[in-house]
């Protein structure tokens, strides 16, 4: 991998100049967002994978749904196997499978009942969605790059363990590393959410709070709301499975959170299958996973949401194994001051 991104390092000058090309002109007005007919607020990153977008989505839409707001959700369906726009979720129904739309939308719309779509071209998606729908409130996910739609707010998350890489190779620009721009781009957020995940405590590295003065700040952390069936969606608690052998499956941007609260929890994590972001499971991977359940002697089968919502379709061929999903919420530490922070924004 080192020796890869050594390899990939004379690209990194040339996609810092595509993007600075880019922004430079939006910032100037050469390139121009388009505004729709709806409150638009953004939720994203400036980093690949793994910041905890889809949690931020979810407790965002949670909250102007309480609220009374009517809200729906808009992605561009990453790791589909469609194109174009499709309605996922009126409200109350999900419409399509989640191979042709994206397993963080389909999961999104499942958990917030609220209407969802996708498209890559979010202008055109979000009015057509507003065509399709009542909402008035539309929450991009993953949009911070996408500038070609005007935005009411715009919210940048970071996972706290890469911020605290400062200096770290990971802290360059793709391809070498994992940034999708450079810190500078902070100046266009209208807030930042931290999270700390399972961590006990979060904090920004001296070297990088320059880059974050002016900006409201939010803490967030995961809880871990439990494990659920994932065939009978039956709710059990994580301390039910404490110092059980379990074969753990997870394909998701970074594990390690996931696999830290398992531990946390008194939960053998020994016997693992772990595959890339947004693996999009097959028979033959089905197979993978029985052979390994049987031949470890695991009591069960643990997974994560995002992954379950893809293996469901499998019921039949898993139907003799017991499997679970963690399910997990983000939270703000600071959760009033966030709420207020979010309906001021969106209000006429």
């Amino acid at each position: 991998m080192l020796f890869l991104r050594i390899i990939l390092f004379p690209l990194t000058p040339l996609y810092r100049w595509a993007i600075c090309l880019r922004n430079y002109l939006f910032d100037r007005g050469i390139y121009k967002s388009q505004r729709v007919d709806a409150k638009v607020i953004s939720i994203g990153n400036i980093t690949v994978g793994g910041s905890g977008k889809t949690p931020a989505v979810i407790l965002t839409t949670d909250i102007l749904k309480k609220a009374g707001r009517k809200v729906g959700v808009l992605s561009r369906g990453y790791g589909r196997n469609s194109k174009g726009y499709r309605l996922v979720s009126e409200g109350s129904n999900i419409q399509t499978e989640v191979r042709a739309c994206g397993d963080e939308i389909y999961l999104t719309a499942m958990e917030c009942s609220v209407p969802a779509a996708v498209s890559e071209k979010r202008v055109e998606g979000a009015r057509q969605m507003l065509r399709d729908t009542d909402v008035e409130v539309i929450v991009l996910d993953d949009a911070f790059q996408h500038r070609w739609i005007h935005r009411d707010l715009d919210i940048l998350v970071f996972d706290n363990s890469f911020l605290l890489k400062a200096g770290g190779m990971d802290q360059n620009l793709l391809p070498v590393g994992l940034m999708r721009e450079p810190f500078s781009a902070i100046r266009r957020a209208d807030a930042v959410i931290i999270n700390r995940k399972f961590s006990s405590i979060g904090f920004l590295p001296p070297q990088l709070r320059g880059y974050f003065d002016k900006k409201k700040i939010f803490n967030a952390f995961y809880r871990a709301a439990g494990l659920f069936d994932v065939k009978s969606h039956s709710f059990y608690d994580v301390q039910d499975f404490r110092g059980q052998k379990s074969l753990v499956i997870s394909g998701i941007a970074n594990p390690q959170s996931f696999l830290n609260i398992l531990r946390q929890s008194n939960i053998d994590t020994e016997n693992q299958l772990i595959f890339k972001d947004h693996k999009d499971y097959t028979l033959k991977d089905v197979q993978s996973i029985r052979k390994a359940f049987y031949s470890t002697n695991s009591h069960s089968v643990i997974t994560t949401q995002k992954d379950a919502v893809k293996l469901s379709r499998f019921s039949k061929e898993l139907d003799d194994i017991d499997i679970y999903y963690l399910k997990i919420e983000m939270d703000i530490e600071n959760r009033a001051e966030f709420e207020e922070f979010l309906l001021n924004k969106i209000e006429v």
